[in-house]
């Protein structure tokens, strides 16, 4: 497929234009025309970068790419070399954010739901349709103990549990992968037992304390592993291209 036709497919079914991000979504570094080959991956680091060269892939498609609002334009030192990596092989790199994050099948929150055993009820924030953050019920209660070790079996790092005056069962939770620890406080004011996000701050202990809301922090690569790995297996599934996920691991 061609590279920018990959781009317009990716667009349809992500619609990025309905998103307001932090960079921007979709074709970042234009490679060769071709794509038949494809890298999925979380980060667009030099490791992957690396791994996809090894695999001879045309496009790396990930969750965090480059050119983040507020960082330097400056091409030079880690980026310099990241870019080069990319072009001197003609690899076409694809990145999608918050619309990776909030996408209803294929996005990070809905396949952490999968994977956790939530009911969806919708979005975090009513007005926004696009919510980053959502809400759900679990399928039986569990305690604070027993969901915080489901979390560690299925995401293979132990999470922080803060259960300080929390509820005895969990019913409801909240969720935003990756650093959407401050909807916490809008989970509280809805009545939701626990919140997940990936990232933590030091004011989120005292909010889940003083608000009685069981959080727990997953890590915000452990938590973002999953879209873009089920967005590479639709890619293999619907337009049968050649990709392989590849999982640089990252303890944060």
């Amino acid at each position: 497929m061609n590279n920018l036709k990959l781009e317009a497919v990716l667009n349809k079914l992500l619609s990025p234009h309905l998103i307001k991000d932090y960079c921007p979504n979709g074709l970042q570094v234009e490679g060769k025309a071709e794509v038949k080959k494809i890298v999925t991956g979380v980060t667009a680091c030099q490791a992957l970068i690396d791994r996809a060269i090894e695999e001879k892939a045309d496009a790396l498609v990930v969750h965090h790419g480059f050119f983040w609002k507020g960082e330097a334009a400056e091409i030079r030192g880690m980026k310099f070399r990241r870019i080069k990596a990319l072009m001197d092989n003609g690899i076409n790199l694809y990145a999608y954010h918050l619309p990776l994050d909030v996408h209803s099948e294929l996005g990070n929150n809905a396949q952490l739901a999968k994977l956790l055993g939530f009911d969806v009820l919708g979005g975090l924030e009513v007005d926004n349709p696009k919510s980053v953050a959502i809400h759900g019920q679990l399928e039986e209660p569990l305690t604070g103990e027993e969901l915080a070790a489901r979390i560690a079996m299925t995401l293979h790092r132990e999470p922080l549990h803060i259960g300080d005056n929390a509820p005895a069962e969990i019913k409801t939770v909240g969720w935003c992968t990756g650093g959407g620890q401050d909807f916490i406080e809008l989970a509280a004011q809805k009545g939701l037992d626990a919140f997940i996000s990936g990232e933590v701050s030091e004011r989120t202990t005292h909010i889940a304390r003083e608000l009685g809301i069981h959080y727990f922090g997953a890590g915000h690569h452990a938590t973002e592993r999953y879209g873009v790995k089920a967005l590479g297996e639709w890619l293999a599934q619907e337009h049968q291209f050649d990709v392989t996920f590849i999982d640089i691991d990252n303890p944060v």
